[in-house]
C-alpha cells in the first residue's frame, strides 16, 4: 500500500530548499525592482519589459538545460551515480552551446520596441537594462544545470547557500552600479569616482549574482559523493541528444508560458508607462509567490523520475498526485495574502500613488489565479519527471496563445478595461492550462512508464 503521508514529508523535505533557491531569485528581481523604482515609473517599466525579455528569450535555453531532470532522477532512482553525473556534464555542455543563439536573439528585441508603440521614454530604458543584463544568460543557464543534478541528488544545501551569495552580490552591486558615488557618500565612505548607470548598473549586478550561484554550486557539486570516472566530463552525442529530446519541447513550453507574461507586460507598456510600471510591480510579487509552485514542482519532478527509475509506476502516480495537492494548498494562502495585503505589498515596490492604484487591482486578479498557477506548475513537473515535455508544451501554446491571449487583448483594448483585463485574460489561460495538464499526468500514470533512456 502507498504511504502518501510519507511521500509528502519526502516531498516537502526536498521541496522547501529549492522554495528557498527560488524565492532567492525572486528576492532579486523585487530588490531591483525596489531600488530602480525610487528612478521613476519609466525605469521601472523599463526594467520589467526588459526582464520580461531577457528571461522569455532564457527560458528557451533554460527548457533546454531542464532536460536533463528526468534522466538524472530516473538513473539515481535505478543506482546509476556514475550516468547521472555524466548527464550533469552534458547538461552544463548544452547550457554553453545555446547561449550563443540566445544572446543573437536579445540584440533584436529593443529595435522592435518603438514598432509596437511601447513609450519611448521607457524603450530607452529597456535598450539599456536588456544590453547589459544579457550576458547573464551563461551563468543563468550553467546554474541550472547544477541545481538540477543537485536537486535530483538530495542535495539542496548549497542551492540555499547560492542564493544568499547571490542577493548579496546583487544587493551590493545595485547599490554601487545604479547609484554611484551616491551610496558611497551615504555610507560617509569616499567617493571612488563611480558612474550612476540607473537601470544598466541593475542589470551589470544581476550578471554578477548569477556567476556568484554559479560559483558556489560549482563547489558543490564537486563534494557530491560519486564513484571515480575520468571520463565524466568526456563529450557524449547520445546523453545530449537524450536531453535536446526532452529539453527542446520543454525549452518552447517554458517560452511559451513566459512569452505570453512578457506580451502582457509590452501591452501594458503600449498603454502607458503607469500601466507598465503597475504590471512589474504585480508580476513581480505574483513571481515570488509562483517559487512556491515552483519549488513543489522541481521537487514532484524528481520524485516521479525516482519512482520511474525504481520501477515503480504506482509511486510515480502517488508522488505526483501528492504534489499536486501540496501545490493547491499552498498556492490558496498565498491567495488570501494578495486580497487583504494587495495596497501594502503594492507600496513596498513603489511609492509612486498612481502606480499603486493601477498595481492594487491586478494583484486581486493575481490572486484568482494563484491555484490555477500553482496546479499547471506542478502538473508539469510531473510529466517532466515521467519524461513527458510534449503535453505541457501544447497545452500552453492552446491556454495561453489561442484563449487567454485573445481573451486579455479584448478586454484590455477593446472593452476598455486596461492592465486589469490584460490580467484576467492571463487567469483564464492558466486555469485551461492546469485542467488539461492535470486531466494528462492522470491518463499517464494509470500505466506503467518506462524509463527516458
Amino acid at each position: 500500500m502507498i504511504d502518501r503521508a510519507r511521500e509528502l514529508r519526502t516531498l516537502l523535505q526536498l521541496a522547501g530548499p529549492l522554495i528557498l533557491g527560488y524565492a532567492g531569485s525572486q528576492i532579486m528581481s523585487l530588490v531591483d525592482a525596489a531600488m530602480v523604482g525610487r528612478l521613476g515609473a519609466s525605469a521601472l517599466a523599463g526594467v520589467g519589459i526588459g526582464n520580461g525579455i531577457f528571461f522569455t528569450v532564457s527560458c528557451l535555453g533554460l527548457g533546454c538545460v531542464a532536460g536533463m531532470e528526468a534522466p538524472v532522477a530516473q538513473a539515481l532512482g535505478a543506482g546509476e551515480t556514475v550516468r547521472a553525473r555524466r548527464l550533469m556534464w552534458q547538461g552544463v555542455r548544452v547550457a554553453l552551446g545555446v547561449s550563443a543563439p540566445l544572446l543573437l536573439i536579445m540584440l533584436l528585441f529593443p529595435p522592435l520596441l518603438p514598432v509596437i508603440g511601447v513609450d519611448p521614454a521607457a524603450t530607452v530604458e529597456v535598450r539599456a537594462y536588456l544590453y547589459a543584463r544579457m550576458l547573464n544568460v551563461v551563468p543563468f543557464l550553467v546554474f541550472n544545470a547544477q541545481r538540477s543534478y543537485l536537486q535530483a541528488a538530495g542535495h539542496t544545501r548549497p542551492i540555499v547557500v547560492a542564493s544568499i551569495a547571490g542577493n548579496l552580490a546583487n544587493f551590493v552591486g545595485n547599490s554601487l552600479f545604479i547609484y554611484g558615488d551616491a551610496t558611497l557618500v551615504r555610507l560617509h565612505l569616499p567617493r571612488l569616482g563611480l558612474p550612476a548607470l540607473g537601470v544598466a548598473g541593475s542589470g551589470i549586478a544581476s550578471t554578477l549574482a548569477s556567476a556568484a550561484m554559479c560559483a558556489t554550486l560549482a563547489l558543490a557539486v564537486a563534494r557530491v559523493d560519486a564513484p571515480v570516472d575520468p571520463e565524466r566530463r568526456r563529450y557524449r552525442a547520445e546523453l545530449v541528444r537524450t536531453i535536446l529530446r526532452l529539453g527542446i519541447p520543454n525549452g518552447f513550453q517554458v517560452v511559451a508560458e513566459v512569452g505570453v507574461f512578457a506580451l502582457v507586460g509590452v501591452l501594458a507598456g503600449r498603454i502607458g508607462a503607469t500601466s507598465a510600471a503597475a504590471n512589474t510591480v504585480a508580476i513581480t510579487l505574483a513571481s515570488f509567490t509562483f517559487c512556491v509552485a515552483l519549488g513543489i514542482g522541481a521537487a514532484t519532478s524528481v520524485r516521479v523520475g525516482r519512482h520511474i527509475g525504481a520501477n515503480d509506476s504506482a509511486g510515480a502516480r502517488s508522488a505526483g498526485l501528492v504534489g499536486l495537492g501540496a501545490s493547491a494548498s499552498f498556492m490558496s494562502l498565498w491567495a488570501l495574502v494578495f486580497v487583504m495585503l494587495a495596497p501594502w505589498l503594492a507600496a513596498a515596490l513603489t511609492n509612486d500613488k498612481a502606480v499603486i492604484a493601477v498595481a492594487v487591482p491586478l494583484l486581486h486578479v493575481a490572486a484568482v489565479f494563484q491555484i490555477s498557477d500553482g496546479l499547471q506548475a506542478t502538473a508539469a513537473g510531473a510529466l517532466r519527471g515521467a519524461g513527458d515535455p510534449h503535453a505541457p508544451l501544447w497545452w500552453n501554446i492552446v491556454g495561453h496563445w489561442t484563449v487567454g491571449l485573445p481573451v486579455a487583448i479584448a478586454l484590455g483594448f477593446w472593452a476598455r478595461r486596461g492592465a486589469t483585463g490584460l490580467w484576467w485574460g492571463l487567469s483564464l489561460g492558466l486555469t485551461v492550462v492546469a485542467v488539461a495538464l492535470i486531466a494528462r499526468f492522470v491518463r499517464v500514470s494509470g500505466a506503467p512508464i518506462r524509463r527516458v533512456a
